[in-house]
């Protein structure tokens, strides 16, 4: 559909065009409304437009220091954008794509994949912003919203990292100054710790925990907690910069009254109702309606009962890896060789990380497969219901198999274990894990490391690589044509025919869900882990253009499809960003020694500092104490006799009259971490509801316009109308008078 003609005999003159489609953003089915106007009217809107204009320009003549600003940061920023003629008017435009207020948006000129792909989906322009408007013209809004979407994300990640590496370049800077860890590396303490396990291990030093501790330092400071205050608000400034990026699309793109069309039912659906008609009995309308309803919910139990299935395997699976963990450690303090006894930790730190990462990767792609399967049983009947409860799935089996074995690291490693004397045990004489002397807070940091580049490297990035470059291979195997006959085959096709031997094009949910769990590995864990943002925006930077790369060279061109949001997963954004400041919460409060620490500095401390403070941590046993058969089986494994040795908890010792029952000490820090939880949870939430109130939604420049459109469209209607008025009083002013007709009775009178 070209532009509205300029003849002479269509009152849908170009001066209108302008007027309207420009300014109102009305759309080419409106060409009866026009018609209906006179030409006088829409000259006077254009005068009207054109003084309004002047007004604000006069009004912004005083702001020559901000034009001033603006225009130097448009120097300083156009290296970043893309090399597209998107301001060049045009004299076409694609039938497929509604008017924009926008002028070079009423002709579009037919988009070529090798503009696409020299100016967004190579390389080397990683550092240029990416031009979503020649995005959504080739590939439609929902895919323009999804790269949109991503930029914006990438985008804010760069504040975050900056932050995020600076808190790491303070616990560096500190490392050094830092009392427990100069305590627990001074062997001048020579304090004696029990058993790691039974019987294979043997007392230690504690100076033996002095690298975990000084790396423990450089992700468990005060300045982590800063940090998890920083990402919560953050992640509440990303999502109201993301709403405001998307009113501004919508603006742009002509989507402001824009409503999702009415669903029809899939053909799934509508075979699935007529066989069960077929399949119905004769019966009275109560009972039918009772047994759906029972079959509703029936299916909707199944459902739940399958998911929680596959989340107990997932459990399973993390228990498993447990007792591989406490197996291997064992095995390890039997060895022979110094060396494997020397580095049991750091082997079973990696090993049982990289293990979990395969399973994780593993069960991701079953885990999808279940998803749509459930999804497919449940019948839904329409698309939306379909994809939203496809999406919902996937997403829950997913997070709990991505995050499972970090909760555990996080809350429950180390909270179960006893005490020397009275360990518990499961599956027999498997002896609960403990953490290090520093905390499970090293441990679950190699955890988030592992497993965040991991995922990005192998199954993010490798396998969107390898995977498709494998089924071309396949189909290239499988031609009869060589390399040169098939070259010259493609030659002979058309665009729409070569874009037909690519593969088939799966949607937007996985990207999505890459995406998604990522912002999740960024923002809940991120007290033990600042440096997550860093990996996730070299990640990102590059995940864009292999994203783009995939779209124009490797997937067939989609059909474009119409859509102002990116639907169910704005929502569990939201809901990811709520959860993330109750996680940092118990992170801050439960898996890192940051309460303790203040609690025994302004309470316990002789002196006002942290100085005793790792004795003050540290309990009695005696070594009598030990149940038969747990004791060591080399006593005197460090040269000399122990009585006493000591382990990590806050307990009462062998002499008091509570032998090892838990401590007064335990109690306060109990309280002042259930306190602490209560605080920050409920001050960061109002800070980030505050930020989410100050911030509107919609940029003012783009309500104002919107605003003046309606008013305008109010004031042309109203003219209108009032010519129409004016013209019908002068029609009938000025139509002739009928003679009066006389009565019969006159008539006869004088024919008399």
């Amino acid at each position: 559909a070209g532009p509205a003609s300029a003849s002479g005999h269509s009152c849908c003159s170009r001066n209108y065009t302008e007027v309207l489609f420009v300014l109102l953003g009305l759309s080419e089915d409106s060409c009866t409304l026009e018609c209906a106007l006179s030409r006088s009217r829409v000259y006077e809107a254009q005068d009207a437009h054109q003084k309004s204009m002047s007004i604000i320009f006069l009004k912004h003549t005083g702001s020559n220091v901000v034009e001033k600003i603006n225009l130097f940061i448009h120097k300083v920023t156009a290296p970043l954008y893309p090399k597209v003629e998107e301001n060049r008017v045009q004299t076409e435009k694609h039938l497929s794509y509604p008017f924009s207020r926008e002028k070079q948006h009423l002709s579009v000129p037919l988009l070529s994949v090798q503009l696409l792909y020299e100016e967004w989906a190579s390389y080397s322009i990683f550092y240029k912003y990416q031009p979503i408007g020649l995005i959504r013209k080739y590939f439609g809004e929902k895919v323009g919203l999804y790269f949109a979407w991503l930029g914006v994300y990438t985008q804010m990640l760069i504040p975050a990292a900056i932050v995020g590496v600076i808190v790491f370049l303070y616990g560096c800077a500190t490392v050094d100054d830092n009392i427990p860890s100069m305590e627990i590396c001074d062997e001048r303490n020579n304090i004696t710790m029990c058993p790691l396990c039974d019987r294979a291990c043997s007392y230690w030093k504690l100076t033996e925990a002095c690298g975990t501790a000084r790396a423990s330092h450089l992700f468990d400071n005060t300045a982590t907690v800063f940090f998890s205050i920083f990402m919560a608000l953050w992640a509440t400034m990303f999502m109201e910069h993301w709403k405001r990026r998307q009113m501004r699309l919508n603006y742009i793109w002509d989507l402001t009254g824009f409503e999702d069309e009415e669903n029809h039912p899939r053909a799934e659906y509508e075979f699935h109702v007529m066989q069960k008609n077929l399949k119905k009995e004769a019966a009275s309308k109560v009972r039918s309606s009772q047994n759906q309803t029972l079959l509703t919910m029936m299916s909707t139990y199944s459902d739940l009962l399958l998911c929680s299935l596959q989340i107990f395997v997932t459990f399973s699976i993390v228990f498993g890896v447990v007792l591989y963990r406490i197996s291997i450690k064992t095995a390890l303090h039997m060895s022979s060789t110094s060396t494997f006894r020397s580095n049991v930790r750091a082997t079973v730190k990696t090993t049982a990380a990289v293990i979990n990462l395969i399973i994780i990767i593993i069960m991701d792609e079953i885990y999808g497969v279940v998803a749509r399967w459930l999804t497919v049983m449940e019948v839904p009947k329409t698309d939306k219901s379909f994809e939203e409860r496809l999406i919902f799935k996937a997403f829950i089996l997913k997070f709990a198999n991505a995050f499972t074995p970090i909760v555990y690291l996080a809350f429950f490693r180390g909270r179960l274990i006893g005490r020397p004397g009275n360990y518990f045990y499961v599956i027999g004489s498997y002896r609960m894990e403990e953490c290090a002397h520093a905390g499970c807070l090293m441990e679950l940091c190699i955890q988030l490391c592992i497993t965040m580049l991991g995922k990005q490297l192998i199954q993010n990035n490798l396998f969107e690589i390898g995977i498709p470059k494998l089924k071309k291979l396949i189909r290239r195997r499988k031609s009869k044509r060589d390399s040169k006959q098939e070259e010259e085959f493609h030659r002979t096709l058309a665009s729409h025919e070569k874009d037909h031997f690519l593969n088939p094009y799966v949607g937007l949910n996985p990207e999505y869900m890459e995406m998604i769990i990522q912002f999740g590995m960024v923002t809940l864990f991120v007290a033990s882990f600042p440096l997550a943002p860093l990996f996730a925006l070299l990640n990102n930077v590059i995940e864009i253009r292999l994203d783009a790369k995939k779209f124009v060279t490797e997937f067939r061109r989609p059909i474009g499809a119409r859509a102002k949001d990116i639907g169910i997963w704005y929502n569990l954004l939201r809901g990811l960003s709520k959860v993330a400041v109750i996680v940092n919460a118990f992170v801050i409060s439960f898996t890192s020694d940051f309460i303790p620490r203040l609690v025994y500095q302004y309470v316990y401390s002789p002196d006002g500092t942290l100085h005793g403070f790792v004795n003050h941590t540290l309990s009695y046993f005696n070594v009598t104490d030990f149940q038969p058969n747990t004791d060591p089986l080399d006593p005197l494994h460090l040269g000399y006799r122990v009585d006493i040795c000591r382990f990590k908890d806050y307990r009462d010792p062998p002499w008091s009259d509570t032998p090892y029952e838990l401590s007064r000490e335990f109690w306060n820090i109990l309280a002042a971490r259930l306190a602490f939880v209560i605080v920050f949870q409920n001050v960061v939430m109002l800070m980030s509801d505050f930020v989410d109130w100050l911030i509107p939604d919609i940029p003012k420049d783009i309500s104002v316009q919107i605003h003046k459109e309606k008013n305008l469209i109010v004031e042309l209607f109203m003219k209108e109308e009032q010519g129409r008025r004016l013209l019908h009083k002068r029609q009938s002013n000025q139509s002739p008078q009928q003679p009066r007709s006389r009565p019969p009775s006159q008539i006869q009178t004088n024919n008399r």
